[in-house]
């Protein structure tokens, strides 16, 4: 039995609590200057540049559990007129209005079925419209029908509380349209947003 004076520690038991410090306690040098948001630690974040128009950008964040949060990425028309943005959104597509859309059980029951370029809705801003499309090919679950109120959700934050509709595509459309969209670093890189 090895016996040692309680000022020393072997070397081995020294390395270890090292190694367990700098997992539990990270070193302040290396942390970024702010938390990341939640988008950021939640979500793969894709871009659909002028999708199907020129300036017509819009993003699509893809969750683990394979739900599609889609809106207008920040280089969009709608949001960089100069007429202060967008004054109203209406989700009254033609055949359908997607704001009284109601999906109920864990069979998505009411869900209405969407291709990519089909219309999630109608954006007003700086006296023009502008249709914002799906983007992806899925299952329509949800409106962010709070902007029928509040349009200017879309100024302010359109990447959290501003996005337009949360999409459910089958995994193998979603792989069909992942190579056609941007990566967050290539969209900022492509728009001069750096």
């Amino acid at each position: 039995m090895e016996v040692y004076n309680k000022e020393e520690k072997p070397q081995e038991e020294e390395e270890e609590e090292e190694d367990f410090h700098a997992l539990v306690l990270p070193d302040p040098t290396t942390l970024p200057p702010a938390p990341p948001s939640a988008v950021e630690a939640n979500f793969a974040r894709y871009f659909a540049p002028d999708f199907l128009k020129p300036g017509h950008d819009q993003y699509v964040y893809r969750h683990a559990n394979g739900l599609c949060v889609v809106g207008l990425a920040p280089a969009h028309v709608a949001l960089n007129g100069e007429g202060g943005g967008v004054s109203a959104v209406d989700f009254n597509v033609g055949k359908s209005d997607r704001s009284e859309l109601k999906v109920t059980g864990k069979r998505k029951r009411n869900a209405q079925h969407l291709e990519p370029n089909s219309a999630l809705c109608k954006v007003c801003a700086n006296g023009e419209f502008y249709v914002v499309r799906c983007c992806v090919k899925g299952s329509l679950l949800e409106v962010n029908d709070r902007l029928i109120k509040k349009p200017d959700l879309l100024n302010s934050s359109a990447a959290r509380e501003g996005y337009i509709a949360i999409i459910m595509p089958k995994p193998a459309d979603w792989l069909k349209v992942k190579d056609s969209l941007l990566s967050h670093e290539d969209y900022q890189k492509s728009r001069g947003l750096c």
